[in-house]
């Protein structure tokens, strides 16, 4: 957890919502200098701190609607702050809440070096990262199509289609698989809009691919040559991490990428783990899918896993190779080189670290 430690003559606390926001300003010593709810406008938050622009901080909670406000501060040069909304909600809640309390709590958070801080993607990678991200919501409601036509294959007890039903060449006979009509006319509709997002998922992956090439062409060619790395997880790595140089130690990226867990302890004694949804799901994905890919493509892998397996099982095997994956990855990002398959084969840095339960 980081929090914004830096020292300003006002403090700016905004509890924003799609339509409207209300504004709190602190100065140095806790007084409220304006307590007003205003227009989700630039305008009408640009007057409000006219007065105040001398030395401002302004800080929201990580929410939907949190792009504008960074943005206009990039613009308007005022520092900006993105405040975590899991940590935010542990540490300002009450007994009463509302739009103008949680302002005020904002701002003495801010105030306070008490805020925990999210971090503020850039708008030059933001809008290709929502790209990729919208990309995988069509990929999962495509992935539901397809099992809702094998499901109505065991329903009618039918024989097996005998064919990979997600690739549309395949697909030309399925509804012939079907006697009755109604049958048909429903998996008729699921073909339909198979069609349709297998057309739109091809293209955001060519869009996405062409903008990784401008954004960062090496981090993107670096990362494919892991073995089992391919396209898509090049692109999702290189989009959720953007900038690796924002974690100053591996263990800081790994607990970002939901790879280990967390430690609790009080008075000397163990009390659990704890803290696994606290990261980045995407990342999580990313490496979880990887660590089998990388022992199907490669045969190193497939003795590491092996090896693995026989020593701790293998379910632990797997998360274990998908920590030093991550760990890889990290470095070579940082460094600047390709992907070592020997180094990393007798690499046991991974074995040092708790890997999540479940």
């Amino acid at each position: 957890m980081r929090f914004y430690t830096e020292q300003h003559l006002y403090y700016c606390g905004i509890d924003l919502h799609a339509r409207s926001m209300y504004t709190c300003v602190l100065d140095q010593k806790g007084q409220t200098a304006v307590h007003r709810k205003l227009p989700t406008e630039p305008e009408p938050l640009l007057r409000l701190l006219e007065p105040y622009r001398e030395d401002v901080a302004v800080a929201v909670e990580c929410l939907y609607c949190w792009y504008w406000v960074a943005d206009l501060c990039a613009d308007e040069d005022i520092p900006f702050v993105l405040g975590h909304a899991l940590y935010m909600k542990a540490i300002h809640g009450g007994k009463s809440k509302n739009d103008k309390i949680d302002s005020y709590k904002i701002a003495a958070l801010l105030r306070g070096g008490n805020l925990p801080q999210a971090y503020v993607y850039p708008r030059e990678m933001r809008a290709t990262r929502d790209v990729m991200r919208r990309r995988l919501f069509f990929v999962r409601h495509r992935a539901g199509l397809l099992a809702h036509i094998q499901m109505t294959i065991s329903q009618y007890n039918l024989p097996p289609y005998g064919k990979r039903i997600d690739q549309a060449r395949n697909r030309d006979c399925l509804l012939e698989h079907f006697e009755d009509e109604d049958v048909q006319m429903s998996v008729a509709a699921n073909m339909a809009l198979l069609d349709s997002y297998d057309e739109s998922i091809a293209e955001l992956e060519l869009f996405v691919e062409n903008r990784a090439k401008v954004h960062d062409t090496s981090a993107y060619y670096l990362m494919r040559t892991v073995p089992g790395i391919g396209k898509i997880l090049s692109l999702t790595i290189l989009y959720e991490i953007h900038d690796i140089s924002r974690f100053p130690t591996v263990g800081q990226f790994l607990s970002y990428g939901r790879l280990v867990a967390g430690h609790r302890e009080s008075d000397g004694k163990k009390q659990g783990s704890g803290g696994r949804k606290m990261g980045n799901a995407h990342l999580k994905w990313a490496f979880s899918e990887a660590a089998p890919l990388y022992m199907r493509c490669s045969p190193q892998g497939k003795k590491l896993f092996q090896k693995l397996e026989r020593k701790h099982g293998k379910g632990k095997a797997l998360t274990i190779l998908a920590i030093k994956l991550g760990r890889a990855v990290y470095f070579m990002l940082r460094r600047r080189v390709p992907f070592d398959a020997e180094r990393f084969a007798k690499s046991g840095r991974a074995m040092n670290h708790t890997p999540p339960l479940g």
